[in-house]
């Protein structure tokens, strides 16, 4: 009976084995089908003829053919996890959130620098000072009449020298509101200078009176307000034009009669200067001398629909209210689900579905949950809170600053 064959695979063949080819000998190159391997080069020759198996015979090779390799494992099946790409997709909103509120909080610095600049030289070079305000509110128009998604934010940042918040936000709000009343570019720039350089008189009033928490005495009172005749004289000299002029002599007159320098009711006032009354009031209640008065956003605005109607222009008020939406930025709230925020920006379209830094013990303070609600359809707003009713852990979280200041962010690209 004939030895049984020996098979080896491609990958065994080595130096010194002594192969059968069963191949005819016009399929391959060899001078003989069975011969001993002497080199690599043969190895390679026989593994290229593609046989899936070649005869060796054990008795006359001088060794053994190579081991066979175990085959690889399979790599295991990729098991995707439904949560990972919407974990990815929310860490990516996050990013770009948080890219959009430090990017409205340097601008905001830029802009409060330029006004700081802008006072400083008022007295030493009146023409530049006129100039350089007339660029700050250019640029603001610019942005606010030129893109109609432009979002109102508070600031978040680093804020503002005390003297110089005041009057870039009435100037950010006033704008505001007369892009809500549909005022055209020209009246606009109008009426950002007057807000911008409302309160120039100022310049003309000794700082202990102007930076003094208690109560005012009468001759003190009587001496702040002749600031609007101090700014209308300053003006008059910068050669303003006439609605400008009338913003800085006009901005604390009330239609009811009741305001300074000259008592003038409703149809004396100019319209611009009953603009400016509106946004010069609200950011005095929300950032009074003494923080432990401020008012909320919200407290604010209603405090001067209630209490202070009879004083402003009705339908400015009414249209400075919409504007500013139902919570405006810098507003403490409560979501549905109890949880704590704070209102960064109210988009025009959707005043109910702000963007939201979120209280979350959870993460830190300085990484904290930025929502944008008009994405997270499952969330609302529940109430808007003063500072007092928080926890005070929570509102250490959130830490409304305390100077509320704000400032453009020009059509965001909700993500």
């Amino acid at each position: 009976m004939p030895p049984r064959p020996h098979y080896i695979q491609p990958e065994q063949l080595r130096i010194g084995l002594y192969i059968q080819l069963e191949v005819g000998w016009w399929e391959h190159d060899f001078a003989f089908s069975n011969f001993r391997i002497k080199d690599e080069a043969q190895v390679r020759a026989l593994q290229a003829l593609g046989l899936q198996r070649l005869r060796y015979d054990p008795a006359r090779s001088d060794c053994e053919p190579l081991p066979l390799t175990a085959p690889e494992a399979p790599p295991p099946p990729v098991v995707e996890d439904p949560g990972a790409r919407a974990r990815e997709a929310r860490t990516e909103k996050l990013r770009l959130l948080r890219q959009r509120v430090a990017e409205v909080d340097r601008r905001f610095i830029q802009a409060s620098l330029q006004v700081k600049t802008l006072n400083q030289t008022l007295r030493s070079r009146p023409e530049e000072a006129v100039k350089q305000a007339g660029a700050i509110v250019g640029e603001l128009v610019e942005t606010l009449l030129g893109e109609p998604g432009a979002v109102l934010h508070s600031i978040t940042g680093k804020a503002a020298e005390d003297s110089y918040f005041h009057a870039l936000n009435v100037t950010v709000l006033s704008l505001l509101l007369g892009r809500q009343l549909g005022l055209d570019t020209e009246a606009c720039h109008s009426l950002g200078l007057g807000a911008l350089l409302h309160d120039i008189g100022k310049m003309e009033v000794p700082s202990k009176v102007l930076l003094k928490s208690e109560p005012l005495t009468r001759p003190e009172q009587q001496l702040l307000q002749l600031h609007t005749d101090f700014g209308l004289k300053m003006g008059q000299r910068l050669m303003l034009d006439d609605e400008v002029l009338r913003i800085i002599h006009e901005h604390h007159e009330h239609c009811d009669g009741s305001g300074y320098p000259r008592g003038l009711k409703e149809a004396g006032i100019g319209r611009l200067s009953k603009l400016v009354a509106i946004t010069n009031q609200f950011d005095n209640l929300c950032n009074p001398l003494d923080p432990r008065s401020a008012l909320s956003p919200h407290e604010a605005l209603a405090l001067m629909f209630k209490q202070q109607r009879q004083r402003f222009d009705e339908v400015a008020l009414k249209a400075f209210i919409r504007a500013m939406g139902v919570y405006p930025p810098g507003s403490l709230v409560q979501l549905d689900d109890d949880r704590y925020a704070l209102v960064l920006g109210v988009p025009p379209a959707q005043p109910l579905k702000p963007t939201l830094i979120l209280h979350d013990p959870a993460i830190p303070k300085q990484e904290a949950l930025i929502l944008d609600l008009a994405q997270e359809t499952r969330l609302s707003i529940a109430r808007s809170l003063r500072p007092a009713q928080l926890p005070l852990e929570v509102l250490e979280y959130l830490s409304p600053r305390r100077q509320l200041s704000y400032y453009i962010e020009p059509q965001p690209g909700r993500v």
